[in-house]
C-alpha cells in the first residue's frame, strides 16, 4: 500500500494479543499501561519479574520469565502472541556488541516466524543516510533491518532525543543547563536535532497494533521542529526560568571526551553517556513524515520541544514520573540469606536506636531516603564519595530517586538499588558504586514501647584482598557516619510526628 492509497481511522482499536520486551525499561514501562488501557491482552517477558513486583499494572498482564536467547523460552512466551513489541537495546559495548545484538535480532524474527505473529514493533534510532554511523546507531539500524528483512512484517519507528521526565536523553540536557551558565562544547552542538515529546512515541507505539497487517516499512517520527543541540539546553533553560546559557562550540567533535565530562556532570553513566554523545555526532532530522497517512497525530498534534520540557518539568515536581534510564537497570545477584553467610567472609556495622516516634512515622522517613532528602549523616562526606565514585565511571549520587516519598522495588536511590521493601518494615538496598565487593544497606522499624526500634545494618562481601582493605580503609568513617545516620532518622521522624499532632492531622506523609 502506497502512502497515498493509505488511510487512517480514530476508531477504537481491535483487542489483540501484544506481548512488550524491555517492560523493565523508559519506554517499555509506559508502554504497557496505555496498552491495556487500548484494550489489548498483554503478555511481558521479562528475566527477573521481582522487577515489576510494585508496578501498578503487574496484576494487569501476563508475566513470562525468559530470557531473548532463551529459543524454548521465546516459544512459549510468543504462543498466542499477534504484535512483538521489541523494545530492547543493550548499552553494551566492546568487541562482538554488534554481532551479538544481532544475532539476538535474528532468534527473535525467527521465533516470531515460528509462533505466526503478526507483527513486530520496534523502535529504532532517527540517523541520516551514507553516513558512518557510531557503533551504536549502527546497531539499531541493523536490527530494524533484520525485522523488516523477516518473514513477520514489521513496522520499525526511528526517533532522535527523546524528552520526558526521566528519559536519559531529559536528564543529560537538564543538568548540563542547570549546572553551566557557560559551556564550551563540541561542534556536534551545532548539529540539528529533531526531539519528540515521549508522550508522542507512545501514541505511535500502541497505533502500531492497528496497521494495516501487510505493511512492513519504517517510519521516521519527530515533532517536526528542528533545533541544534545549543538552542534545546537554552529553550530548556528558558523553560526553567534559567539565563540563557552561553553555548561556544568548539571546532572538534571530541566524543570520548564530552562523554566523560556528561558522565561527571550529570546522572548519566559513561556506559550511557559515551553513545548517547555518540548518536549526536550528526543531523537528526525525519527524511519523511509517511507516518501522517497510516496513524493520525496525537489530539492537539505533536508537542513541540518546549512544551515537552514543561512537561517533563512538571512530572518531577508533582512526583508523577512512571518511569526513569535509571530504574532499567542490570540484573544483580541478591544478598545471601543469612544463614548462607557461612563460608563466606562479610563485614557488618550494625546500629539500634530507640525513638519515641511511632513506627510510622520513622518508615516515612526511611523510605523517603535518598534524592533531595538526603543520607541524614555528614552530607559532604557522601557528595565526596559520590564524586570519587563518579571519577571511577560509577553511579554517583546524581541519579536521584523516581518518587520523593514512595519506593518500589528494582527503583534506585542514587548509588542504590532497591532490593527488597516491605512496607513499614524493612528496606534493602544494593550498592551500585564501584567497590572490590558487594554492599548492601539494610534499614527497618519496630514497635518498641510507646515508640519504635529503629534498626540500621550496613553489609560488605569483600572481593579479595582488595576487598578487604577498602572496608578497613572506609570503617572509621563508619564510626561518624552510621552511629549519626541512626540518631538523625530518629529525630527526623520524632518531628515528624509533633509536626502532625500540632496540626491535629494524625499521621502525616510528609518528608522533611
Amino acid at each position: 500500500m502506497q502512502p497515498s492509497e493509505a488511510t487512517h481511522s480514530n476508531s477504537p482499536q481491535q483487542p489483540r494479543t501484544v506481548l512488550v520486551t524491555g517492560a523493565t525499561g523508559y519506554i517499555g514501562g509506559r508502554l504497557v499501561p496505555r496498552l491495556l488501557e487500548a484494550g489489548h491482552r498483554v503478555k511481558v517477558l521479562v528475566r527477573t519479574p521481582q522487577k515489576i513486583a510494585d508496578v501498578p499494572w503487574h496484576d494487569d498482564v501476563e508475566i513470562v520469565e525468559s530470557s531473548l536467547s532463551d529459543s524454548e523460552g521465546l516459544a512459549d512466551a510468543f504462543s498466542g502472541v499477534e504484535v512483538l513489541y521489541y523494545l530492547v537495546h543493550s548499552m553494551a559495548s566492546g568487541s562482538g556488541f554488534e554481532a551479538k545484538e544481532e544475532a539476538m535480532a535474528r532468534l527473535v524474527a525467527g521465533a516470531a516466524a515460528e509462533a505466526g505473529v503478526d507483527r513486530i514493533v520496534y523502535l529504532g534510532g532517527l540517523h541520516p543516510e551514507n553516513t558512518e554511523l557510531s557503533t551504536h546507531m549502527r546497531s539499531r539500524e541493523t536490527v530494524g533491518k533484520v525485522f523488516l528483512e523477516s518473514p513477520v512484517n514489521a513496522i520499525v519507528f526511528q526517533a532522535g532525543v527523546v524528552i520526558g521526565s526521566g528519559s536519559a536523553s531529559f536528564e543529560m540536557i537538564r543538568h548540563l543547563a542547570d549546572t553551566l551558565p557557560v559551556m564550551p562544547a563540541p561542534s556536534w552542538v551545532n548539529n540539528r536535532i529533531e526531539a519528540i515529546a515521549v508522550r508522542d512515541v507512545l501514541h505511535y507505539l500502541v497505533a502500531a497494533a492497528a496497521l494495516p497487517e501487510q505493511l512492513n516499512r519504517s517510519f521516521d517520527i519527530g515533532s517536526r521542529e528542528v533545533l541544534k543541540y545549543k538552542e534545546m539546553m537554552n529553550e530548556y533553560a528558558v523553560e526553567r526560568g534559567l539565563p540563557r546559557r552561553l553555548v561556544i562550540a568548539l571546532p572538534v567533535p571530541a566524543p570520548k571526551l564530552a562523554g566523560l565530562w556528561v558522565a561527571l556532570v550529570t546522572p548519566i553513566p559513561l556506559s550511557m553517556s559515551l553513545p548517547l554523545v555518540q548518536s549526536l555526532q550528526h543531523d537528526a532530522v525525519s527524511r519523511e513524515h509517511d507516518v501522517d497517512h497510516y496513524i493520525p497525530q496525537p489530539d492537539g498534534g505533536l508537542t513541540p520541544y518546549r512544551r515537552a520540557v514543561a512537561l517533563a518539568l512538571g512530572k518531577e515536581r508533582d512526583g508523577q514520573v512512571e518511569t526513569t534510564w535509571a530504574n532499567a537497570g542490570i540484573d544483580a545477584d541478591p544478598l545471601p540469606s543469612d544463614p548462607n553467610w557461612a563460608g563466606y567472609k562479610v563485614f557488618l556495622d550494625e546500629r539500634t536506636f530507640h525513638s519515641e516516634a511511632k513506627p510510622e512515622h520513622v518508615w516515612t522517613i526511611i523510605e523517603g531516603i535518598g534524592g533531595k532528602n538526603g543520607w541524614y549523616s555528614l552530607p559532604l562526606a557522601w557528595r565526596v564519595r559520590g564524586w570519587l565514585d563518579k571519577l571511577q565511571g560509577g553511579a554517583g549520587l546524581l541519579r536521584g530517586r523516581r518518587h520523593p516519598k514512595k519506593l518500589n522495588t528494582g527503583e534506585v536511590v542514587d548509588w542504590w538499588r532497591v532490593e527488597a521493601i516491605d512496607r513499614g518494615h524493612l528496606l534493602r538496598l544494593r550498592a551500585e558504586m564501584r567497590a572490590p565487593g558487594g554492599a548492601w544497606l539494610e534499614l527497618g522499624v519496630e514497635p518498641d514501647g510507646d515508640g519504635s526500634l529503629y534498626k540500621q545494618r550496613a553489609i560488605f562481601f569483600p572481593r579479595g584482598l582488595a576487598g578487604r582493605l577498602y572496608w578497613l580503609g572506609v570503617y572509621p568513617f563508619h564510626g561518624f557516619i552510621f552511629p549519626s545516620m541512626a540518631r538523625n532518622i530518629s529525630a527526623a521522624a520524632t518531628t515528624l510526628q509533633d509536626a502532625g499532632q500540632e496540626q491535629g492531622s494524625g499521621v502525616s506523609t510528609q518528608t522533611p
